[in-house]
């Protein structure tokens, strides 16, 4: 697991309004405690699909993607004014220490989620930066998204943002989901 990379080739689905019924922009926001001044870090960006909705209500939205090809997708999909793109990956993040106000990711925990990454998370959350994440549990159904066995189960997951330093403070498993958050100390 943390090893997976979503196809380029498939960045269609990316855009597809269905993917509100995982995690909405009220959700985010909400989870996320957003504000106008907020720097938000959004991991395995894809398209800009959660972007687009989240940057109007924030200061700065780092969109992180491994993938060339995302950013140009990105792009092509409207970039907003305060997003900025970022090619690279979770366990080498090119911020400084306590630099970002919070984290998130949506459907893509499974493709970074390493204990290096979960470290750099930490380190580059400012203190009390809160990491949201919505990811495929391995507990739902499989009926959407990747093959169950790349998946995390929610203890796994809530394991390696502890172990990083992370305090959870709210976690929960749903049908095909879990949803976590958790601030730096």
């Amino acid at each position: 697991m943390g090893f997976h990379t979503f196809d380029a080739a498939g960045a269609d689905n990316l855009e597809d309004d269905s993917r509100f019924r995982y995690g909405s922009r009220e959700e985010l926001l909400g989870l996320l405690g957003a504000h106008r001044e907020q720097s938000l870090l959004d991991l395995g960006s894809g398209t800009g699909f959660y972007t687009r909705e989240l940057a109007p209500h924030v200061g700065t939205v780092y969109a992180l993607d491994v993938q060339d090809a995302m950013g140009v997708r990105h792009r092509e999909e409207g970039l907003v004014g305060n997003v900025h793109l970022v090619t690279g990956v979770a366990d080498a993040l090119p911020f400084a220490a306590d630099a970002l106000d919070a984290a998130y990711s949506t459907m893509t925990f499974h493709e970074y989620a390493t204990e290096a990454a979960l470290a750099e998370l930490a380190r580059v959350l400012r203190p009390g930066g809160r990491l949201v994440t919505v990811d495929w549990s391995r507990t739902g159904p499989g009926d959407a998204g990747p093959p169950r066995d790349e998946r995390f189960g929610l203890g796994r997951a809530l394991e390696l943002q502890t172990d990083a330093g992370l305090v959870v403070e709210r976690a929960a498993d749903r049908v095909e989901t879990f949803v976590s958050v958790s601030r730096a100390p």
